[in-house]
């Protein structure tokens, strides 16, 4: 990228988060992600270079490490023309959702990460002509605590994220409750793995996403914005999985295009190479808590029919699920375990604030980081050593839970041998895929007294919930009986 001859206008808006925006260049391979910030705050450019730098070190020398390099492209920080990145702002204020825009976009800086463009196939630096779809998951928790620190028994029982979304519903953030399920996608059973896609697809929230040659084609841009309808969704698909056009159009058609469309992915996100350095996390944190949700609509409809719950299949140890899962198992002691350890932490840093730079609070994010991520001892013995360790595993455990899954796709070409790629197929057709995560930032040290919080405001809505439900049900059933009239007749 040649800094000195930057065009706003080869650039268009890409997509936001809460602290970052991105935008992707319409001819090469590549996108650029800004940092975002309240109006009111400001930070040297220094303290922008230093963020920045921090996440390309977290991602090379600690997510890489756990996940494999084939999955996390770390990027590198560059920096800008101040007139370029004005003129860029002012381009895209218009596209952006008006729910994001209560955050600037660093304007003063000049830096921004240069990062692989992941709604494309990787390994091509420009883009390529043939088309590409690009399926974004963000899978969420897929675990039941196991913590012997847990308190709520319902935590035991249910998932987090189907605990979530009673309070999501009942504040606005969302219209209705998902039937999506991280367990069922997280379980290897290809059963349980195509309800929860669907699932993801029937109420995408902001966890599901779909890109047809970079452009957003379904899922929600912002929380109030309403998903395009399968019709339409089937419509874009249908030339990917059906080329030569073999169904008519109506409901049969678009049930077919989605059917493969969840095939497809679930082979993908079973796929996967083992190549570089091994996980040492592999013998470490196993799945010891129940293997389903009690809330997930899938279990529930085996237990109605009366059949058992089916066991976890097991991911295979080479696919990204199975890494990710084992990043997200270094939360082993519950924010509940945790918050003490927290609260030992700063304890320490209020009488020693000097300390902050010696612990790597805020960095650097290097080797020694790493290696003492991987002491998986649950046994406090009081120190300060082994409350940080926990408070670090825990902040990499909810970057694992927060992540998105990348997968493009692009039909195979008539001659596919010359192809290096990784191939999957569907009914009609073949396809290259890569697959990547984004979304690695390592979570904020600040943010443990939020997620504290907001844990016993999940669990306590969700209790206070599905006991009001019991009960209207018991009161239901004692209604019937008091109708129910015993009539004795004379023998």
């Amino acid at each position: 990228m040649d800094e000195g001859k930057m065009d706003e206008n080869e650039w268009r808006y890409h997509g936001e988060g809460n602290k970052s925006l991105v935008v992707a260049h319409e001819q090469r391979c590549v996108v650029l992600r800004f940092l975002k910030f309240p109006p009111n705050r400001k930070k040297t450019s220094e303290e922008i270079f230093q963020h920045l730098q921090n996440i390309v070190d977290f991602g090379k020398n600690v997510m890489k490490e756990f996940l494999g390099e084939n999955y996390v492209h770390c990027g590198e920080v560059v920096q800008l023309p101040l007139d370029f990145v004005k003129q860029l702002c002012l381009k895209i204020q218009c596209e952006r959702p008006e729910s994001r825009c209560d955050k600037d976009l660093d304007t003063l800086s000049g830096y921004a990460l240069c990062l692989p463009n992941l709604a494309r196939l990787q390994t091509y630096h420009f883009a390529e002509h043939r088309p590409i779809l690009c399926v974004e998951i963000k899978p969420k928790c897929g675990f039941i605590p196991f913590s012997s620190e847990v308190t709520h028994e319902m935590k035991h029982k249910v998932c987090r994220y189907c605990m979530h979304q009673h309070l999501k519903v009942a504040t606005g953030k969302w219209k209705r409750i998902s039937k999506y399920c991280p367990l069922d996608l997280y379980s290897g059973n290809k059963q349980r793995m195509y309800f929860a896609l669907k699932s993801l697809l029937q109420e995408a929230q902001n966890n599901l996403k779909i890109f047809k040659n970079g452009e957003l084609i379904y899922g929600c841009k912002d929380a109030r914005s309403s998903v395009t309808d399968w019709s339409e969704l089937a419509h874009h698909l249908k030339p990917f999985f059906f080329p030569s056009n073999g169904l008519a159009g109506g409901p049969h058609c678009t049930r077919a295009v989605i059917r493969e469309l969840v095939r497809v992915i679930t082979r993908v996100l079973l796929s996967g190479s083992d190549k570089g350095r091994a996980s040492a996390l592999r013998s470490g944190p196993g799945p010891r808590g129940p293997a389903v949700c009690e809330a997930s609509p899938f279990s529930r409809s085996l237990r109605c029919q009366g059949k058992n719950t089916p066991e976890r299949s097991g991911l295979p140890k080479g696919c990204l699920l199975y890494k990710t899962l084992q990043v997200q198992m270094l939360d082993l002691l519950d924010i509940e375990g945790l918050y003490p350890l927290y609260r030992r932490v700063e304890r320490y840093l209020e009488e020693f604030p000097e300390e902050r730079k010696t612990l790597q609070i805020d960095g650097p994010y290097d080797e020694a980081f790493y290696q003492r991520l991987l002491d998986l001892s649950t046994e406090d013995d009081g120190t300060l050593a082994f409350a940080l360790t926990k408070v670090q595993q825990y902040r990499v455990a909810m970057t694992a839970k927060d992540c998105s899954i990348m997968i493009a796709l692009s039909p195979c070409l008539q001659d596919a041998s010359s192809d290096q790629r990784p191939i999957v197929p569907s009914s009609r057709s073949r396809f290259a895929f890569s697959v990547s995560v984004l979304d690695l930032d390592l979570k904020p040290y600040e943010s443990i007294p939020h997620q504290h919080k907001l844990d016993g405001k999940i669990v306590s809505y969700y209790s206070k919930t599905v006991r009001a439900k019991d009960a209207t049900v018991m009161s239901a059933r004692f209604k019937e009986s008091e109708d129910c009239t015993l009539v004795l007749h004379k023998v």
